[in-house]
Formats: structure tokens, sequence, C-alpha cells
């Protein structure tokens, strides 16, 4: 049987204290979530100003992320190359650039997800939490 490392509560609060100071610091309003393995939404926070909607698309984006064990983007590239049957992926709403899988010895353990600025701005706010805890 393969082991494999989970999230704790104890690293999904210190991604996402990180992931609120990278916002916070740029005063960017976004939404920020944490999911794990399988999608499942661990944590969800919207900053003060950040557009509802947001908070729709972070987890999305978290999820898609996720389950497909790669950042969020390469779903966005491919149908933006073209794929547009990609649309009907099930499951996959989020595909846009802002989630970034959580990867430890090649095993996912979930993934964050931001948004509410430009897409480069919400990765560099998930990469500032998964650098948090050393990934």
């Amino acid at each position: 049987m393969i082991q494999k490392p989970v999230l704790q509560l104890a690293d999904i609060k210190l991604i996402a204290a990180a992931a609120e100071a990278e916002a916070l610091k740029n005063h960017w309003a976004v939404s920020i979530s944490i999911v794990d393995d399988g999608g499942h939404v661990l944590w969800l926070q919207r900053l003060d100003g950040a557009a509802p909607i947001s908070a729709q698309i972070a987890p999305a984006k978290a999820r898609t992320s996720a389950l497909g064990r790669r950042e969020s983007k390469m779903y966005e590239d491919v149908i933006n190359g073209g794929r547009f049957s990609f649309l009907s992926a099930p499951t996959l709403e989020g595909m846009l650039e802002g989630g970034v899988p959580i990867m430890k010895d090649g095993q996912c353990l979930g993934a964050v997800g931001v948004s509410g600025v430009k897409s480069a701005e919400d990765v560099q706010i998930a990469r500032a939490g998964l650098a948090a805890i050393g990934l």
C-alpha cells in the first residue's frame, strides 16, 4: 500500500495566512480557496473588497488543479489553443489560470485557487501560500 502525506489544518492555516499576506501586501482584493486532493473545499476566504464571484471562481480553479494534478492554466492554454472540446470536461469548471496544485514527493495533496486580480497575480498569491509550507 502506498503512503502519502495529507494536508492538516495547521498546514492549511499557514498556506492561507501567507497567501492573504501576499494579497494584502499588494493591495489585491481576492478570494483564496484551498482544497484536498479530491477537490473538496478545506478553506475559503474572500478578502474585503473582493468581487462576490471570486468566491465561486477560486474554489473552481483549486478543484480543477487538484483533480488534474497540474496548474489550471494548462487547461486554459489548451482551450485557447483551439481544443474547445475541453469545455465539456465533466466537473472541471475553473479552467483559468490561478489554480496551483500542492505537490509533495510526486503526490498531489490538494490545490490552492485564487481569483480577483490578473491571473498571473492570482498565481503569485497561491505560490506565496505554498512557500509557507516549504513547497
